[in-house]
């Protein structure tokens, strides 16, 4: 597996608070990666880092194998704060000027907006613009160049719905052309829908990393309940398959991959077992309780969309 970025225990200070602790993980090429988390976890403080517009307290980071440089940087579209268009000019004219100083991408103007969709409205006046609208104007803007890396801070924060929907529309297209997308979000819905990738990050820590379908998935729930719950415990702990077992309240939870549960096989076994159940349901986890499970916060509620 080929790595955009590698990001070696990154800490980072703002005098006595810290906003990352040690931090690492991998942004596989052609992958979009989500940096999820609650505000204030440290996800705009981590791409402040590896874009150069912050400096890390201790640790690295390398893009493409090499360590961090500005000849790096600049085959990599950034959207980190909103960009500073001019209202009265029209959006081909301010992607025009963003050309001028990035010193790249005058001829690449009618191909993004075509990418963005807004073509069509490339003499209208930024302030005729939607919010989503300007939103896919920045992301065009990112774009020039034809980088193969986009790193986007909250791309849809402050959107409608449909802003929303437009925007990861768009980045399911840039996906599907082979571009790396790096993204921080706090949505839990945003990343489920459009991200391969994520890193969970929750006060500046790194809680977990991966694919996913493999870390934020779904699982089947098995409550059991017995006369003695001590005795029931250790029974089911002999069954084959399931991912983990507690006991929870007046019951024993077992947790098994979606799909995979046998409430049948389950109360026979026990049966067989000489533990005659008076509780058996199977309820599901859903991918919300399992992000607000791993950071614990009252945050990460689906969007509208």
């Amino acid at each position: 597996m080929s790595v955009v970025l590698e990001i070696k225990n990154i800490t980072k200070f703002y005098g006595r608070i810290q906003a990352l602790d040690n931090v690492s993980f991998r942004v596989p090429t052609g992958s979009v990666f989500g940096i999820l988390g609650p505000n204030g976890s440290g996800k705009t403080t981590m791409l402040g880092i590896v874009m150069d517009i912050l400096k890390a307290t201790s640790g690295t980071f390398e893009f493409f194998g090499q360590p961090a440089s500005a000849a790096l940087r600049k085959n990599i579209g950034t959207l980190l704060e909103t960009p500073n268009f001019y209202h009265y000019l029209s959006g081909e004219r301010n992607l025009k000027i963003a050309a001028e100083i990035k010193g790249k991408g005058k001829d690449d103007i009618d191909r993004v907006l075509e990418k963005v969709n807004l073509h069509e409205r490339k003499k209208s006046k930024f302030s005729t613009y939607s919010l989503g609208m300007k939103q896919r104007l920045a992301i065009a803007s990112a774009m020039l160049g034809n980088p193969d890396v986009l790193v986007l801070d909250e791309p849809t924060n402050g959107l409608d719905p449909v802003g929303i929907a437009e925007i990861r529309e768009l980045i399911k297209r840039l996906a599907a052309e082979g571009k790396t997308i790096i993204m921080a979000s706090h949505l839990l819905d945003e990343v489920e829908k459009v991200c391969t990738h994520v890193a969970i990050l929750k006060r500046g820590k790194l809680l977990t990393a991966g694919a996913v379908n493999e870390v934020l998935v779904n699982e089947d729930i098995v409550e059991l309940g017995a006369n003695n719950l001590d005795i029931l415990q250790s029974v089911v702990a002999e069954l084959p398959a399931y991912s983990s077992i507690k006991k929870q309240d007046e019951c024993v939870q077992v947790l098994y991959p979606t799909g995979t549960a046998d409430l049948e096989g389950i109360n026979r076994y026990c049966f067989e077992k000489g533990i005659t159940l008076n509780h058996l349901q199977l309820k599901k986890k859903s991918l919300e309780t399992k992000f607000l499970e791993l950071t614990n916060e009252g945050v990460g509620q689906r969007s509208a969309n």
